[in-house]
């Protein structure tokens, strides 16, 4: 048994999570309203508000797994990719926090950790994870990638946006449309009730797995400039339409390179993750797949698309069980790939 504590603090949550092995005994977050006022996370604002949060979250995590901090085996901790001054907090918390303790310190990649949160098992509820290799389709705010995992710590991305990410262009979208931050939700919820036939919107022709998303943005500013001319109340009268068929276009460029990434790697294990996994449209199409294409398809429960701590904790259990352990000289990242 591996008792583990994750910490997560790469963009605008503060998260702690305790597992027992892969099973999670907790999973805490505390959100940031501060940001809906600016429309996107105000990075500033952000570090400070995890420095309120991080204490707090962290022993309402350990409080509600039944266990004290003195049980605890390991500290797994975001280091990167994400926001630097937010990745601080985090940090430097963690290594203080290990320290004090006397327990390993575990650094964990924020892009793997969402890809192992299909290992995370809640407690009593055994559910069916991925074999490898398998492909996982990886959107969210800041990114958009199609991964070839051969191993928990083994992974090579294989097709990625060069421009917007596909969360990122859910949100410009409804900025666009004049609706709340964030947009993605917002055109979630307002397409279930539209026609995603309604309006057709140019997809990229771009070579390889790769993604673009820039055109198709600027490809609906100017389709509603246009229909603005005419009739002022286009957007407002055509809100629900609008979301439902740009939902499907953007869901639909995601699945045509997921399924030649599949095709040519011959791989029938397809799994998604990231914040946009939580999207009804893309959970629908990998059902779809499943039954149409023969995938054996994995979607991660709701909880665990957007960031957590869990999934920092699961990734950091891996990592404790091959003996891989972070010093007091580890240093967050902003950027950085698999």
């Amino acid at each position: 048994m591996a008792l583990i504590l994750g910490i997560e603090s790469s963009c605008d949550d503060t998260s702690a999570a305790v597992i027992n092995n892969t099973t999670i005994l907790s999973n805490i977050t505390a959100n940031q309203d501060v940001h809906r006022k600016f429309g996107g996370v105000v990075p500033e604002l952000a570090s400070r508000a995890h420095q309120q949060n991080i204490i707090p979250v962290i022993h309402q995590a350990i409080k509600e797994a039944g266990v004290k901090k003195e049980d605890l085996d390991a500290l797994a901790f975001t280091r990167g990719p994400g926001l630097l001054g937010s990745l601080l907090v985090g940090t430097s918390f963690s290594k203080a926090f290990a320290m004090g303790l006397n327990i390993p310190l575990i650094e964990v990649n924020h892009m793997q950790a969402h890809i192992l949160a299909h290992f995370a098992q809640l407690p009593g509820q055994e559910k069916p994870v991925p074999s490898f290799p398998f492909l996982c389709l990886t959107v969210s705010g800041g990114h958009t990638q199609i991964v070839q995992v051969k191993d928990h710590f083994d992974m090579e991305i294989v097709g990625q946006t060069i421009d917007d990410a596909a969360g990122e262009t859910f949100d410009k979208v409804a900025k666009i449309m004049g609706l709340p931050y964030p947009g993605g939700p917002v055109i979630d919820k307002l397409a279930r009730l539209g026609n995603p036939d309604k309006f057709k919107f140019p997809e990229p022709n771009i070579h390889g797995f790769d993604y673009s998303f820039s055109g198709l943005k600027t490809s609906f500013l100017y389709f509603l400039r246009d229909n603005l001319k005419t009739d002022p109340d286009f957007i407002e009268n055509n809100k629900a339409d609008l979301s439902a068929s740009i939902q499907k276009t953007i869901i639909k460029i995601l699945l045509k390179k997921l399924k030649l990434a599949s095709e040519k790697f011959g791989i029938q294990e397809i799994a998604i993750a990231g914040g946009v996994s939580a999207n009804s449209e893309l959970r629908n199409a990998m059902e779809t797949a499943h039954r149409e294409w023969g995938w054996n398809t994995f979607i991660p429960p709701f909880q665990f698309t957007t960031d957590n701590a869990a999934m920092i904790a699961v990734s950091g259990y891996f990592k404790y069980l091959k003996g891989e352990f972070s010093g007091q000289d580890a240093v967050p990242y902003a950027r950085g790939g698999m």
